[in-house]
């Protein structure tokens, strides 16, 4: 597991916790128990957005090498074309 879901996990069901606690033990205040929430969302959120990023950045960098691949291919085609243009000659 990474680090950011061993957080998510602990941040999960420590709403859960301040959750119960509000409604059984009524000792958090209810803006206390939706700030638990709200910083559990949003960690999960720029987890998912940090791992996304890390993917964009990897296919990016295969993308940038699959467009050299392609260039060095049209060169040695436009090569080949002259050269066989050059014999027919």
């Amino acid at each position: 597991m990474r680090w950011q879901d061993i957080i998510l996990w602990v941040l999960f069901f420590l709403s859960i916790a301040v959750a119960l606690w509000y409604l059984f033990g009524n000792s958090p205040t209810f803006e206390q128990t939706i700030l638990v929430f709200i910083l559990t969302i949003l960690f999960a959120i720029g987890s998912k957005i940090n791992s996304l990023y890390a993917e964009f950045k990897f296919f990016k960098k295969h993308f940038n090498n699959l467009e050299k691949s392609f260039i060095m291919l049209s060169k040695d085609f436009k090569d080949h074309l002259h050269d066989k243009n050059i014999h027919k000659k």
